[in-house]
């Protein structure tokens, strides 16, 4: 296989020359442009990428850290972060997780081993101790508030909408409410920002009963509803941690032919324009925009981006 030098040779043009020309880093004139256009098209000539990135320090990849796809905030922030990265020139590979702080540590390792440009990470179990030691080698932005550490972050504002969700069950006057939640209070932000609000407008913790973690999914929610209608007092508002969770309870209650509880879902996406049900929309364009630009500019700041409660008519209609 040709390399640069054999171009070098056989054009006879300097290998800095062919070297500018390759790799569109300098001038050459057009008469050595063409010379060398030549030789590279009668060798087949391909440029060693894996070289380049080297010499260049930059891979123009960058990694994007995702437990999984099922739950619709990782396939919405994704996706964004892939349309953002795409519209700057870079590609994106996923290093889905599962949720395991080892894996975590060896995507850490290969940002020290210059595989990427920069990592993203939608969720993680590693320390930001852990980060934060790795941030030398990379930009490192992570989707979540992070407080005064200082990483690189961009995420969503929930608690003015999840209060508004819990002020209008309030005003509504409903005995049971209830909350899907993807993960434990313990190990998900977003699990905390929802009870956190819970009890700041009601002044209690909500019923344990009442609260079912573990669902990322339309399957998920059509079983959390068979579980809601099995208690003594089923609940009469669901606060569903996506729009496609919300689907499935409501699908569950029509197919059951209950009485359907005032349901409000997450994520604005195209299910809740279809059947109607009211949503909190997280603008996730918005924040992966911002973790790409965050990346690519080597910027450690915190952009928040405020979330927006749709409320839909129907269900709401009356309160």
């Amino acid at each position: 296989m040709a390399n640069i030098k054999d171009i070098a040779r056989l054009s006879g043009y300097s290998v800095a020359t062919v070297s500018r020309y390759i790799n569109k880093n300098g001038y050459v004139s057009t008469k050595a442009a063409q010379a060398i256009q030549r030789v590279v098209e009668k060798v087949d000539y391909v440029p060693n990428t894996i070289a380049r990135d080297l010499s260049t320090g930059r891979t123009k990849t960058i990694g994007v850290v995702v437990p999984f796809f099922e739950y619709s905030y990782f396939s919405q922030l994704f996706a964004s972060i892939t349309k953002a990265a795409f519209n700057a020139g870079y590609s994106v590979i996923a290093l889905k997780t599962n949720y395991d702080t080892e894996l975590e540590r060896q995507y850490l390792e290969q940002l020290h081993q210059k595989r990427y440009d920069g990592l993203i990470f939608t969720s993680h179990t590693v320390s930001l101790e852990t980060m934060l030691s790795y941030q030398k080698y990379g930009p490192i932005v992570c989707c979540r508030n992070l407080g005064d550490v200082p990483l690189a972050a961009t995420y969503s504002v929930r608690n003015k909408t999840y209060d508004d969700v819990f002020e209008l069950a309030k005003k509504g006057n409903f005995q049971g409410i209830a909350l899907t939640l993807n993960r434990d209070y313990d190990h998900s932000p977003t699990t905390q920002a929802a009870v956190d609000c819970y009890e700041q407008v009601f002044h209690q913790k909500p019923k344990p009963e009442y609260m079912v973690t573990g669902v990322l999914g339309y399957e998920d929610g059509y079983q959390a509803a068979e579980y809601f209608l099995s208690l003594p007092t089923p609940p009469d508002f669901i606060f569903a941690n996506s729009d496609n969770i919300a689907a499935g309870i409501f699908q569950y209650y029509r197919n059951q032919r209950q009485s359907m509880p005032t349901i409000v879902g997450q994520e604005n996406e195209v299910v809740s324009r279809l059947m109607n049900i009211s949503t909190i929309d997280h603008h996730y364009d918005e924040v992966g925009k911002n973790a790409v630009d965050l990346v690519i500019n080597k910027k450690v700041q915190h952009i928040p981006v405020a979330s927006e409660f749709i409320r839909r008519t129907g269900q709401l209609s009356s309160i």
